[in-house]
């Protein structure tokens, strides 16, 4: 089923980061001013909104377009409300311990499932097979070799973002299970739950 151009536009946004409208345009092949229109309308709905750019110099100053808090949260997040609620009231009545327990049986359960998987001797390969999971699992991942050979895994999406926010092991848990699937150093370098519109991973070899 071919996506609403206005869809389009939250995907791209959410995937790509702030562009202009004309950039939008080239990209969905339409013109600049009906890239616009579909702004405005997301806009109006609260769902994107517009930076001015920087260093866009004298005269009229450019537009970076971005989602918005709201516009974030139209993609899939897990039955976010449930599992505040469910997490919250576990640390209460069970203590903080318990959730730390939960936490880490997930990641041996999780790193587990992974290994089935990212099984290749070349550290390039493992890190495509993770992220084919990762994609698979909600978390518009990416992943590409930088000039200094390092590499980048990038999650345009948090699939547990409810949970992470409500309890930061989630995020701990989440950066040892790649270092520990990978077999490689992995640092986060961008992190969504401190602002940034994406988790980004920086990965070198032991």
């Amino acid at each position: 089923m071919r996506q609403s151009p206005a869809n389009r536009i939250r995907l791209l946004l959410k995937t790509e980061g702030p562009q202009r409208a004309a950039s939008i345009g080239d990209v969905l092949g339409i013109t600049s001013e009906a890239a616009r229109q579909h702004l405005t309308k997301l806009a109006e709905d609260g769902l994107v909104e517009p930076l001015t750019e920087p260093g866009s110099g004298r005269g009229r100053p450019g537009q970076l377009w971005h989602l918005t808090l709201a516009g974030n949260q139209t993609f899939p997040d897990g039955h976010a409300e449930l599992t505040a609620t469910l997490l919250s009231t576990m640390v209460k009545t069970l203590g903080r311990d318990a959730l730390d327990t939960i936490i880490s049986a997930r990641e041996a359960e999780t790193v587990k499932r992974y290994r089935e998987e990212v099984s290749a001797s070349d550290l390039a390969l493992r890190i495509r097979q993770l992220t084919a999971i990762r994609t698979r699992e909600g978390y518009m991942a990416d992943s590409w070799m930088e000039e200094d050979g390092t590499f980048m895994l990038v999650e345009n999406h948090c699939a547990i973002c409810a949970a992470a926010r409500a309890c930061a092991g989630f995020c701990r848990s989440e950066l040892e299970t790649f270092r520990n699937v990978l077999g490689a150093n992995v640092e986060r370098s961008e992190h969504i739950l401190l602002g940034a519109r994406r988790c980004a991973y920086r990965i070198s070899p032991l």
